[in-house]
């Protein structure tokens, strides 16, 4: 199974930008997207479904925000919106898929940096989603992670870090929160794969010259449950596709 998770910062900008042609390439069976920023009525699903792609999307109550999208060849056995909490589910964030006995987790975590109010929405997002995915572990095993987490986890994993040390998606906080995820069951594909540096998802849309100098940030992650570690064939991030303010990231597994 070959598996790519896409911030597309809107998914009808990008498709303005090419978002189709590329699809056509066949880049991955199951293409988890974050940030739609539409309705599934905004959007002529033909254009995936005549490309092979089933598509099943959760998008937010506000229009033009967030909102989650998977498409994908493979048809799921079993499509599940939300984590029951109302706020997230309000906002779209997390849809999840079944492939027989693999649990596939498409999320777009909250962002902290429009002020304290979110960022403690924020890290209350972040502890109510680590408990549900750890209880969903004792039913679901074999779980994959996709998203944006909106979290950079180590200084490897940014340009600045000494620049970035008070900004959110660097805090103490929240590097801790990732710390916790992956000393409790979970893998970083990519860091398994590669472990050197100047690797990034994302560069902002402020400086538009940050993206080719690659001053940039890993906030886009697959993490797996340990039982599918050793599935791992491939993982890869794709700098030069470019939809959006991220690029999108890649994992392949040789069991599915």
């Amino acid at each position: 199974m070959k598996i790519i998770s896409y911030n597309v910062n809107g998914i009808r900008a990008a498709i303005k930008k090419g978002f189709i042609d590329w699809l056509q390439t066949h880049p991955a069976d199951v293409i988890c997207i974050q940030e739609a920023k539409a309705q599934q009525t905004d959007v002529d699903v033909q254009l995936f479904n005549e490309l092979g792609y089933h598509d099943h999307w959760f998008c937010a109550q506000k229009k033009g925000y967030s909102g989650v999208t998977v498409f994908t060849k493979i048809k799921p056995d079993y499509v599940k919106c939300g984590t029951g909490h109302q706020v997230s589910d309000d906002e779209g964030r997390v849809i999840q898929l079944d492939f027989g006995d693999l649990r596939l987790i498409n999320a777009y975590f909250p962002s902290g940096t429009t002020g304290d109010e979110r960022q403690s929405y924020k890290y209350k997002w972040l502890e109510e989603f680590f408990d549900y995915i750890q209880d969903l572990r004792k039913t679901h095993p074999n779980l994959v992670l996709c998203g944006d987490y909106n979290i950079a986890h180590k200084e490897i994993d940014i340009h600045n870090p000494a620049g970035n040390k008070n900004t959110s998606g660097f805090l103490p906080e929240e590097r801790a929160w990732m710390d916790k995820l992956y000393s409790n069951g979970w893998v970083d594909t990519f860091r398994k794969v590669h472990p050197e540096p100047h690797r990034y998802s994302w560069w902002s849309q402020r400086f538009p010259s940050v993206r080719a100098s690659n001053k940039g940030w890993r906030i886009d992650y697959i993490s797996v449950t340990d039982p599918l570690s050793d599935y791992i064939k491939d993982a890869e991030i794709y700098p030069d596709v470019k939809h959006s303010d991220h690029c999108p990231v890649y994992l392949e597994l040789e069991k599915y």
